[in-house]
């Protein structure tokens, strides 16, 4: 059960800007429990805004409570649905949304066209475009490929189980994507299915589905098979 705990797949918690979230938490997902209440505790003792350094591009829409830190870079036409927590330095690409419950780490970057959604992006990690991160952790410096998609839900909507070696842990919640550990990196493509955690330095090659735990310092890599046949000449219009 070692390898399940949040001080597996994180040991960079306390550089994180906004790591009270993770305060007495045992498990990651009791941390996604409390994200609602972080970040209303949190906007008591600040003004929403836009930190005068950062620079938000041309329409942009930005709704609901929200923290911005300086040296934010939002270019043009992304949406954010408060209530959001942005640090320092991060840079949201064009096209991207940001759905209620993301709080977003120093350094961090979403892509072009990615959307999140309650879901904590610790300092230095980048989610690529056309990627869906949605009620999931990323550890610093974590990296998610473009196309990647973190399901967060099960098609019979029942709560979350976490396939762990023989056994089966109930989360307690119909909401639950992944936890992808520290240097963790996802190729293009990758899908991973709710319950899902990998631990750290692990390599997940493009094309996969992923599930269930994998441990950390892991490369996995596609068994991929085709065939080759004769094709004819043929001039297409």
């Amino acid at each position: 059960m070692d390898e399940l705990k949040l001080e597996y797949y994180f040991k960079n918690i306390n550089e994180f800007p906004f790591k009270d979230v993770f305060k007495k938490c045992i498990y990651p997902w009791e941390a996604l429990n409390n994200i609602n209440k972080y970040i209303e505790k949190f906007m008591e003792n600040k003004e929403m805004k836009i930190n005068k350094a950062s620079e938000i591009g041309e329409f942009c829409s930005i709704q609901g409570s929200y923290f911005i830190d300086e040296g934010t870079k939002i270019h043009s036409n992304v949406t954010i649905q408060g209530p959001v927590l942005i640090g320092k330095n991060v840079e949201i690409q064009s096209g991207a949304l940001i759905r209620p419950g993301t709080i977003i780490g120093d350094n961090a970057s979403v892509g072009h066209c990615s959307e999140t959604k309650h879901c904590i992006l610790q300092n230095k990690s980048k989610v690529a475009s056309l990627a869906f991160v949605g009620d999931s952790i990323l550890g610093k410096s974590a990296r998610i490929g473009s196309g990647t998609i973190l399901a967060n839900r099960r098609f019979d909507q029942s709560n979350i189980k976490i396939k762990y070696y023989d056994e089966k842990l109930d989360t307690g919640s119909d909401f639950f994507g992944s936890v992808v550990g520290d240097n963790t990196r996802l190729g293009a493509n990758v899908a991973s299915l709710p319950g899902t955690f990998i631990g750290p330095y692990t390599w997940v090659l493009p094309g996969l589905q992923i599930r269930g735990f994998i441990p950390a310092e892991k490369r996995l890599i596609p068994k991929t098979e085709y065939t080759i046949t004769d094709n004819p000449k043929i001039e297409l219009k």
